[in-house]
């Protein structure tokens, strides 16, 4: 039995094989509409979700499989007090594998340790967001051809974005990738990020304030909302929420294939009249993460076509 709680739990040959996996969905996905038939997938959301928790839906319902869960905490019996080892090791009994969602870093790792079921980490607090990332990869993977020699451009809240961590983490592994960390001073890259990953696997980065400058070296664009959530103080995230917002003037001087990327929910650091620019992937990365997690699902169910 396996688990996946971090993006490193992959090996780089076995991302690959997920995403070839996932294409192969994508064109073909009436081979794939009972191959887990017969199986239930629990979404245990103890913090808000759309997308991640309606494409875990959708793909485990796309696979022939059935879902239960919840969609916030106070629906379960957390709001008794009831603590996640015990409500894991409840689901165990109803489910074959369980997709979970909590704003405490280090609750999914908790979660797999008292679990007789695959656990996959749907996001936990600030600290990791690895489907997320298998998305991101696809669509990289899909609007590059490639996955490596490529110059990514990192906006926003870089403290607590989840998404960043992970992404780093699993671009890390390819060559030529070069990383430019655009944010204010308050929401730098973690330091265990910096030196933990970058430094330690020898990757090019550079840090900035400045958006403006770093745009026409980029090949991708991932940006990120500042997100209240993580904040203890309302004035930090008033001050900080509009630190960096794309427009379409911004993107004059762009090179003409880039690649914007966005996790969502965004507020307002991508404006709408972006959306119609064809370099604009936010919504094709919605699209593609359905097809990642039913590919990710099969793998840790081990069902085959």
């Amino acid at each position: 039995m396996r688990h996946f709680i971090d993006i490193a739990d992959l090996t780089k040959e076995e991302i690959e094989g997920l995403i070839t996996l996932a294409e192969d969905i994508m064109r073909h996905p009436d081979g794939y509409a009972q191959i887990c038939r017969g199986k239930k997938l629990a979404t245990l959301f103890f913090e808000p979700s759309t997308r991640t928790r309606l494409s875990f839906e959708a793909a485990m319902l796309d696979l022939g499989g059935a879902v239960l869960g919840f969609s916030q905490a106070d629906s379960s019996s957390v709001a008794k007090g009831e603590s996640v080892s015990d409500t894991i090791r409840t689901v165990c009994y109803y489910a074959d594998i369980i997709a979970i969602r909590h704003p405490k870093e280090g609750a999914p790792l908790l979660a797999s340790q008292r679990s007789s079921v695959p656990v996959i980490n749907a996001g936990d607090g600030g600290h990791n967001h690895p489907t997320q990332t298998l998305a991101d990869l696809l669509t990289i993977h899909r609007e590059k051809g490639r996955l490596g020699n490529l110059t990514i451009g990192l906006c926003g809240d870089l403290k607590f974005g989840r998404t960043v961590h992970s992404l780093i983490t699993a671009m890390s592994c390819y060559e030529g990738v070069k990383f430019i960390l655009i944010s204010p001073e308050e929401l730098r890259l973690p330091g265990y990020v910096r030196h933990g990953v970058l430094a330690g696997k020898n990757v090019e980065w550079v840090e900035t304030r400045d958006l403006e400058c770093a745009l026409p070296e980029l090949d991708i664009l991932y940006m990120t909302r500042v997100q209240k959530e993580r904040f203890f103080n309302e004035a930090d995230y008033i001050r900080l929420k509009d630190s960096f917002i794309l427009d379409q003037d911004k993107l004059k001087n762009t090179k003409p294939d880039l690649s914007i990327l966005h996790p969502l929910p965004r507020v307002n650091e991508i404006s709408v009249k972006v959306d119609d620019d064809p370099r604009a992937c936010y919504f094709k990365q919605v699209e593609y993460g359905k097809f990642i997690r039913m590919a990710l699902i099969m793998m840790l169910l081990e069902v085959q076509k």
